[in-house]
């Protein structure tokens, strides 16, 4: 192993800065000669490969988004794209690639792996649907602008007596609308994995208002309801004022927690010493606070479940 390659494909992800960082200093700290690749595979087929040095991630590791880029390939996904990535890493003598991103990155890394280059993938999602690892690059970050966003929401919620639907990201996966409803004490939580029942969120919502309660707080995964329609059928059922707050991309921005930049620098300085033994075809994560790797196979052919235990616990703190 002469020269890692570390790229950031799919979604940006508040940390991935920090993982870059990770990958460049360990990779020079061992002798090793780290690349960028920038714009994901849509870069690695155009040939955007740079050098990278201890200066190219100076006062990045504070910073969100990603410094190398990132976006989508459709080229990638045609028979020859892999075949013209390979044959820019090859020109450029890269041996292994480090790729951080989410599951439609990793597959984009298997087909590498099948043309011979090595590749570990470190996961980065917002969503933290990435099976295997607790958490995911990003995840933390977001939860926490989602917590910032209620607390501010809840005091024009409580001047106003309103209730307040506030829709967070996740087509498929509701960890940030499940976490961040627990933590930020919304009386419902709706997430596209669990069917919800309109009466049980209304009957809740008169009997906060039968107490005296002055606003009521509903996180709603985007993936779970069309919140504008859920607005009105909750207006008509209740005779009750209700907005609607969608946080759209803000979730996606802003400096990375310090949970996420740990949790990325150590992420990604693993992924540089499963390069530097030779292995390949691994994800790395994080179990019980242990970084730990896996077959990035059986991550593709899984999907991680809610915590049913937070899902439990979020309706018995909203009675």
């Amino acid at each position: 192993m002469r020269r890692i390659g570390v790229l950031t494909s799919g979604g940006d992800a508040p940390g991935m800065n920090a993982a870059i960082r990770a990958v460049v200093r360990k990779s020079i700290y061992h002798g090793l000669e780290p690349k960028g690749i920038r714009r994901g595979f849509s870069g690695l087929i155009a040939n955007e490969i740079i050098s990278l040095g201890l200066g190219s991630v100076a006062d990045i590791i504070h910073r969100g988004g990603t410094i190398l880029r990132t976006a989508r390939s459709a080229e990638f996904m045609t028979p020859e794209g892999p075949l013209i990535a390979v044959e820019n890493l090859q020109n450029a003598g890269i041996d292994g690639v480090v790729i951080i991103g989410g599951d439609g990155s990793f597959r984009g890394a298997l087909k590498l792996a099948e043309l011979g280059i090595k590749v570990v993938g470190v996961p980065a999602s917002i969503d933290n649907d990435i099976p295997c690892t607790d958490y995911s690059i990003g995840f933390d970050t977001a939860v926490n602008t989602v917590i910032d966003a209620i607390n501010k929401i809840r005091d024009t919620a409580t001047s106003h007596e309103r209730i307040f639907i506030i829709e967070v990201m996740g087509h498929r996966s509701g960890h940030i609308a499940l976490d961040a409803g627990l933590a930020g004490g919304a009386e419902s939580i709706l997430i596209p994995e669990l069917p919800y029942d309109l009466e049980e969120i209304v009957a809740k919502l008169r009997r906060g208002q039968a107490r005296g309660k002055l606003h009521s707080i509903l996180v709603v995964a985007e993936g779970a309801a069309n919140v504008f329609e859920l607005g009105n059928q909750i207006r008509e059922m209740t005779e009750m004022e209700t907005r609607v707050t969608i946080l759209g991309h803000i979730q996606r921005g802003g400096p990375p927690t310090a949970m996420d930049r740990l949790l990325a620098s150590r992420m990604a300085a693993h992924a540089v010493d499963v390069l530097r033994q030779g292995d390949t075809r691994k994800m790395v994560g994080m179990k019980a606070g242990q970084i730990e790797t896996w077959d990035l196979d059986s991550i593709l052919h899984s999907r991680k479940q809610p915590d049913r235990d937070i899902i439990d616990l979020a309706s018995i703190l909203a009675i």
